[in-house]
């Protein structure tokens, strides 16, 4: 179908007026040429108690491609990921973080690792010439989270934490189905199903700036993640035999014909905390 959706970008958002506008704008403008009319963006404001959600409807009076999503309380960016991605129609799904701290026009590297046979393409700061400008203390930071993740996981990607990753349509409905981890730890799990479900993960250099207004607390943040780092394996142990799943690929049928897989429904935390409030256009 000429029509039919190509690319579903997912982005996340809690109060992120000050940085998602720009973003959001630059994203949109550079989908009209790369993809016309076969491209959706989804914005999944997650419980945000300033403007971000005015702010998308604002700019989606000119893009028409915008869906806003709203969660009625914060959640977490894994349950905001999880949301946009449950909700999408492309056939390749993207999620990349509000600041726009990894250009947009990167998604074309992760689209040709697609293209070659890459169910999953992981963005990454560790690998590869991208062009990083982080400060000294989170560069340091993130590799001892990387060493860390692949001590305990055994999961070959080096930079999980990086928000910029893209997914075959099925491989992307299926992991989100599965992982229920709603806090910034989610990464780890979907990459850790990823593999255990046998699917191939490839890891792609893209360029990197630190955005200000992260709220990443690296005093704090780090701790909380390492703890939930070691609860992963047993998490999705759990989740594989819960769900009877062996590994492989299997069929993944449209969330339009199984409701089972509808975040309204798949998900009993968000069934009284989530309003999906399409845009007005008409407006």
């Amino acid at each position: 179908m000429d029509n039919q959706i190509y690319l579903s970008i997912v982005i996340p958002a809690y109060n992120e007026i000050d940085r998602l506008p720009l973003y959001l704008e630059r994203v949109c403008d550079y989908l009209m040429v790369e993809f016309p009319d076969r491209h959706e963006v989804i914005v999944v404001d997650d419980g945000s108690q300033d403007m971000t959600a005015l702010s998308v409807i604002k700019i989606s009076e000119s893009h028409h491609s915008i869906k806003l999503i709203r969660h009625a309380r914060n959640l977490g960016k894994g349950a905001a990921v999880r949301s946009g991605v449950l909700a999408s129609r492309g056939d390749l799904i993207l999620f990349t973080d509000a600041d726009g701290a990894t250009p947009i026009e990167d998604e074309a590297r992760l689209r040709e690792a697609i293209s070659e046979g890459a169910d999953i393409a992981v963005g990454s700061r560790l690998v590869g010439e991208s062009r990083i400008n982080r400060s000294r203390l989170r560069q340091l930071g993130g590799r001892v989270f990387s060493n860390l993740t692949r001590f305990f996981l055994r999961v070959h990607i080096h930079d999980t934490q990086c928000g910029f990753k893209m997914f075959r349509r099925e491989a992307g409905l299926r992991l989100f189905s599965l992982c229920e981890t709603n806090g910034f730890i989610f990464d780890v799990c979907i990459i850790r199903l990823a593999e255990e479900l046998r699917y191939r993960v490839d890891e792609v250099s893209v360029d990197y700036r630190d955005v200000a207004g992260s709220r990443l607390r690296l005093w704090k943040d780090p701790i909380i993640m390492i703890a939930e780092l070691v609860q992963v394996d047993r998490r999705v142990r759990y989740t594989l035999d819960k769900q009877d799943i062996t590994k492989g690929s299997q069929e993944i049928i449209p969330i339009s014909q199984n409701r089972s897989l509808d975040p309204f429904d798949r998900l009993p935390i968000l069934n009284e905390s989530i309003s999906d409030q399409p845009l007005d256009q008409s407006r």
